[in-house]
């Protein structure tokens, strides 16, 4: 997957919030460790990645920092894949402490600390890491970091020196778990790998991908390699939803609600499982040590994109159902030899999304993501909303935005709905979208749109000749003159019945003016229209060939005239000219090869699902 650098919908959101944010230069940077008071308080970064691997990044997201306490649920998950649960359990608790990062919490019968995100269970969990000796131990810690961050990480050794020579209090807080028997050695091996594992360097990119490795079930989205055990995701998360924002942990998941860990470098990682993971950076600290822009970036897009956990919608995974092309799947509207050379070659340039399930934020910026993606490629977008369940305002305002983006780039962006969205509706305001009631009203506006386009324009006088018919194909002056003597013409009126179900087949019908739509019966007992019809196409011949009664309805929806070829005309035909006769043959069963070719054409794209 490719980094996301274009103006999009979705990066053009994340700009409005990183600008809205920046104008927040409340608190200050740690200084109780000397390096950590040297960065620029002014940097601002913020990074989304999704699980299909799109990275949207603003401001300054290349700058690099130390991971701090943002690293204790990834070592975590590493000992408990070390350790196992039961051991981990053994030593290091699940409960809130309600207390600061570097607080003393213990249980007063076991000695556990509380949880593994405050320091005194980050330390006893880093104990739990596997290796021989120290080095080995450091090599997994950093090639686990690497795998949820998809590429190598290394260690900034002056941070690492600037925390071991003054981190007296988690010394302190080491030897009072040896002295409880959480640590069952010398604790100045773990704590000497603590100090390392928070002074890894990233970058708010990297938060970004590692937090969406979590989402993703603990698989990386854009390399593919898993960096945790699906069993014991879960696990993490957990904790980190009730654990991972200290003192400020219940105004956290009431507020946004979303698991995530913060880190005194003024990091912080967020997680919506299934869906995508934040990244953000800013040093200045609140007064619980938390980054002040990191907190109220993942306010905003938990408020306005309705990312708090007790919402994730039911589906939001996958919410393109298929998508196709009006050049394989075109509408029911039959078109001349001429417009259907225009919409094959031009029809790519029109493309049909059908999303499913509940539209939120996740869900809704694949699509975002792929439109955006093709805009250079295509004319028109449709969105079929038939299939989905709910959409929420946020996403209503999203598709919104990819719809004012399309039309800037001289593009359109149309919607499919049966009953109306009152959500699209509500947020366009004065601007409403246009919605169709159904997918093949859809597509006829985008061929009729590409026609307009690339199309040369045909003004018809009247109806058009026997020789440019399809059943006229190939046959010579003296044939067409030997046809012209067969046929007889019928004039038709708007909303005329020219054929009825379990009509006699007697006729072949040749449209020469107006337009006719072929239909069936429903299960509801109402018309369904299977499709329509312009001058130059033949109809009823099917029925003819196999000798059969009518099996649907046509009716004219503007008034014009027909060619009518009789059954008996063309058996007289089959004996006095059979070379004639065999050539009209033919013209029948191509047109209908054609048609079948044209449905097998259609259910292969529309089997692509996804």
């Amino acid at each position: 997957m490719t980094n996301t650098t274009l103006a999009s919908p979705v990066q053009a959101y994340l700009t409005s919030v990183h600008e809205h944010c920046l104008e927040d230069t409340s608190g200050a940077v740690a200084d109780y460790i000397p390096e950590l008071a040297r960065v620029d308080a002014d940097a601002f970064g913020l990074c989304l990645a999704t699980i299909d691997g799109h990275v949207y990044e603003v401001g300054d997201t290349s700058e690099r920092f130390t991971i701090q306490s943002m690293s204790k649920p990834f070592t975590y998950g590493l000992a408990l894949e070390d350790a196992g649960y039961d051991r981990v359990m053994a030593k290091v608790g699940l409960e809130p402490s309600g207390e600061a990062f570097n607080s003393i919490s213990l249980e007063p019968d076991t000695g556990r600390p509380m949880n593994p995100m405050i320091n005194a269970g980050a330390i006893t969990t880093t104990s739990l890491v596997a290796g021989a000796d120290a080095a080995e131990r450091e090599a997994r810690l950093l090639a686990a970091y690497g795998r949820y961050a998809g590429r190598e990480l290394d260690i900034d050794t002056a941070v690492y020196i600037s925390e071991r020579d003054t981190g007296h209090r988690n010394r302190a807080i080491g030897n009072m778990l040896r002295s409880f028997g959480i640590l069952e050695d010398d604790p100045d091996l773990p704590l000497d790998l603590y100090f390392r594992q928070c002074s890894i360097a990233v970058d708010c990119r990297d938060l970004s991908v590692m937090a969406a490795t979590l989402a993703n079930g603990g698989v990386n989205p854009i390399t593919g390699e898993r960096a945790l055990t699906e069993d014991y995701v879960d696990t993490v998360l957990s904790v980190m939803t009730t654990c991972g924002m200290y003192d400020a942990a219940g105004n956290w998941v009431e507020g946004v609600g979303m698991p995530a860990k913060s880190g005194v470098s003024g990091g912080i990682i967020a997680v919506l499982p299934g869906q995508l993971g934040i990244g953000v950076y800013s040093p200045r600290l609140d007064a619980v040590g938390n980054s002040v822009r990191g907190v109220r970036v993942c306010e905003l897009l938990a408020q306005q994109q309705e990312m708090h956990f007790l919402r994730v919608a039911r589906s939001s995974r996958s919410a393109i159902r298929a998508r196709h092309d009006v050049a394989s799947v075109p509408s029911k509207r039959l078109r001349g030899e001429g417009d259907r050379a225009v919409l094959e070659e031009h029809g790519t340039r029109a493309i049909v999304f059908e999303l499913q399930g509940d539209l939120v934020f996740g869900a809704v910026e694949a699509v975002v993501h792929q439109v955006a993606a093709r805009c250079e490629d295509l004319d028109l977008a449709v969105i079929d909303l038939r299939a989905t369940t709910e959409m929420h305002h946020a996403a209503a305002g999203m598709l919104l935005e990819l719809r004012r983006f399309l039309l800037a780039q001289g593009r359109e962006l149309v919607f499919v709905s049966a009953l109306g969205e009152p959500a699209l509706e509500a947020a366009a305001g004065s601007d409403p979208p246009r919605i169709f009631q159904d997918l093949d009203s859809a597509t006829d506006w985008c061929e009729e749109t590409l026609l307009g386009r690339y199309g040369t324009p045909q003004e018809q006088a009247g109806p058009i000749r026997l020789a440019d018919h399809q059943i006229a194909r190939g046959l010579s002056k003296y044939e067409l003159e030997r046809l012209e003597s067969i046929v007889s013409t019928r004039v038709f009126d708007a909303g005329e019945t020219i054929i009825r179900v379990g009509d006699p087949a007697d006729e072949i019908y040749l449209l020469v003016r107006g337009e006719v739509s072929v239909t069936v019966e429903g299960a509801d007992g109402l018309p369904r229209r299977l499709s329509t019809l312009l001058p130059g196409i033949m109809f009823g011949e099917l029925a003819v060939i196999g000798q059969s009664a009518r099996t649907a309805n046509v009716i004219a929806d503007r008034a014009g005239e027909l060619l009518v070829i009789g059954v008996e005309d063309l058996q007289i035909l089959a004996a006095t000219d059979p070379t004639l006769h065999a050539g009209i043959l033919q013209n029948m069963l191509a047109t209908a090869y054609d048609t079948i070719t044209r449905l097998t054409r259609e259910v292969a794209s529309l089997t692509d699902r996804g």
